[in-house]
């Protein structure tokens, strides 16, 4: 907790309970790419007073203060990250959304290569691959389908 204070200080933001819980929920969640729904589920789950616009707003600040990167893999749902040094690239399920991150030093070669053949120098890259999940039993694709709870007065 105090290191998460200390993070939101140096960056320039105040450590405020909603800052402090979404924070939390990013370092404590076995998925690694959240959407503003997604975080305020679990919000909902733990019986918190953070409401939806509150999330929105605090992931727009982590993303300014570069705690988060913020990707759109598909139209319109933005999907964040913690930020982190180690380069990798993203697998899309079209189904349910659900995001793996993967590094493929061939593929980086590769990458290289095309740009230099080109006259290019590459100085940066995303790659985001999107594909139809070939499981049989996908967890990910229940999970997609179970509508998320309603926001009672929020």
């Amino acid at each position: 907790m105090e290191s998460n204070i200390e993070e939101l200080k140096s960056t320039g933001l105040k450590a405020t309970a909603p800052r402090l819980k979404i924070l939390e929920i990013f370092q404590t969640s076995e998925q690694r790419h959240l959407t503003a729904e997604d975080i305020y589920r679990v919000l909902l789950a733990e019986n918190s007073d953070i409401g939806l616009a509150t999330v929105y707003r605090v992931l727009t600040q982590f993303e300014q203060a570069g705690i988060l990167n913020r990707n759109h893999f598909e139209v319109g749902r933005a999907v964040y990250e913690l930020r982190d040094d180690q380069h990798h690239d993203h697998l899309v399920c079209l189904d349910c959304g659900h995001v793996e991150e993967f590094f493929n030093p061939e593929i980086e070669k590769q990458q290289h290569a095309v740009a230099k053949a080109k006259g290019f120098e590459i100085a940066d890259h995303a790659l985001s691959l999107y594909a139809h999940c070939t499981k049989v039993k996908c967890p990910y694709r229940d999970a997609a389908a179970t509508p998320p709870a309603p926001a009672a007065g929020r």
